[in-house]
């Protein structure tokens, strides 16, 4: 849906932001939305890292039954 928006369409919602926003909450917004994805970003690496470290314990576990 986001991939059929092309240059035109981002430069319509680039201007859309600025006058429902303003010129000077737009950093405000770009920053917190860059938190949140780095925040999202780290919990999914740890999220993952635990998931990687249960299954290689189970699989640790499996070979000594053997």
């Amino acid at each position: 849906m986001l991939t059929n928006i092309g240059v035109p369409g981002l430069v319509l919602f680039v201007i859309l932001a600025l006058i429902i926003f303003g010129p000077n909450k737009l950093p405000q917004i770009g920053k917190a939305a860059g938190e949140s994805l780095k925040e999202f970003k780290n919990s999914t690496r740890d999220l993952t890292q635990d998931v990687t470290a249960e299954t290689s314990e189970v699989k640790s576990m499996m070979k000594e039954e053997k």
